[in-house]
């Protein structure tokens, strides 16, 4: 199986997110997020929640982003580092 960069979704308090996608995107996340679960073509109810990936994503992008980062370490710490579920080892 391909490594992708989100291997499991770490178990957090339901957070309700409102948000607008285009089509292809919202049906890139789900497939996502059944690539993750490892249940690519089971039933849509068995696979997890496929907004619980936004923030992981968002949060790994954040992280890899060197420009960010960079103006980020200029500035003074108010992080809430851990709380995404990321990993920053990849």
């Amino acid at each position: 199986m391909t490594k992708l960069r989100i291997s499991t979704i770490p178990d957090s308090r339901p957070v309700k997110l409102t948000i607008e996608l285009p089509a292809e995107i919202h049906r890139d996340l789900l497939l996502y997020a059944k690539l993750v679960s490892g249940k690519a073509g089971e039933a849509a109810d068995a696979i997890p929640d496929a907004t619980r990936l936004v923030p992981l994503m968002v949060g790994r992008f954040m992280e890899t982003d060197r420009a960010f980062q960079k103006q980020r370490r200029g500035r003074k710490p108010a992080s809430t580092a851990g709380t995404t579920g990321v990993s920053s080892e990849g």
